[in-house]
């Protein structure tokens, strides 16, 4: 058995347990919506950029592979076609909603200036028997080997009372890289494309330290849960977004019922820890 999370699942788990089990134990489908779609194609095609030579790096050359990376990603994903139906099939004003954003990202960096060390780089270690994996947008690495760990968001930066959830994310990436190469990086760096801002954050060892304490903690709630099944929902606001609520409890819905193997499900996921959700 691999015990494996990622901040995805934690954030899912300390947001609401019952969105942990829909997601890992009963393994829910979440279709796409336009902004995660739009958000995909966001971030291929900033990752396809960089395959470019630097002085080729434009704002045009990124609009020109907004076509093509579309028609890759809706071959792997198919459903994808359908969110086209309130544009009437047309493909024209579903990239200028992608176009918007890559003309935000070039207005807060230049990618003629940047040689990313990594793109999607998968990263993974094992904490005492719990694996924490997951994927970092792209990875910088200065001269002297300092690292500066860069997350894309396609939605507007949260207010202050969400960002410690999204620095979460990017602490975790932190701890995972600390502990793979044995050197904690010297900036995470959020950008947000819906509204142009960038939020930096530099960790030191303690910061990392109160994550690791917090990941153990976060897991050991989990076991407990699945020894016991008590997945009960946290209701909020998120509710809203929440694709699930109709089967929740806590909004007069009646969940699947628990498959025989769901105490082993929670807790090695067989993968679903590696799952990326780009915003």
């Amino acid at each position: 058995m691999v015990a494996a999370l990622s901040p995805s699942r934690a954030s899912d788990f300390m947001t609401c347990p019952m969105l942990y089990r829909f997601r890992v134990i009963d393994k829910l489908p979440s279709p796409p919506t336009p902004a995660t779609a739009r958000g995909t194609l966001v971030h291929a095609v900033l990752e396809r950029l960089f395959d470019l030579p630097m002085a080729d790096r434009t704002l045009e050359a990124a609009l020109g592979l907004v076509p093509q990376e579309w028609e890759r990603l809706v071959t792997e994903e198919p459903d994808m076609l359908d969110l086209l139906a309130e544009h009437d099939g047309r493909t024209d004003e579903w990239f200028e909603g992608a176009g918007a954003l890559l003309e935000t990202w070039f207005g807060l960096e230049d990618p003629t200036r940047l040689e990313p060390a990594e793109r999607e780089l998968y990263v993974e270690t094992d904490l005492d028997g719990l694996v924490l994996r997951g994927y970092v947008d792209r990875l910088d690495v200065a001269p002297d080997g300092a690292m500066r760990v860069v997350d894309y968001k396609t939605g507007r930066s949260p207010s202050e009372r969400f960002e410690a959830k999204a620095l979460f994310q990017m602490k975790f990436y932190a701890l995972v890289l600390w502990r793979l190469r044995g050197e904690i990086p010297r900036l995470l760096q959020l950008v947000y494309l819906g509204n142009g801002e960038v939020v930096r954050y530099a960790p030191d060892e303690q910061d990392l330290l109160g994550v690791e304490r917090k990941v153990r903690a976060l897991w050991a709630a989990i076991e407990r849960a699945a020894a016991t099944g008590d997945w009960r929902p946290s209701p909020s606001r998120l509710c809203d977004w929440c694709e699930h609520r109709s089967l929740c409890p806590a909004w007069g819905g009646t969940p699947p019922p628990l498959p025989d193997d769901a105490a082993v499900l929670a807790v090695d996921p067989a993968g679903s820890g590696a799952v990326v959700v780009v915003d």
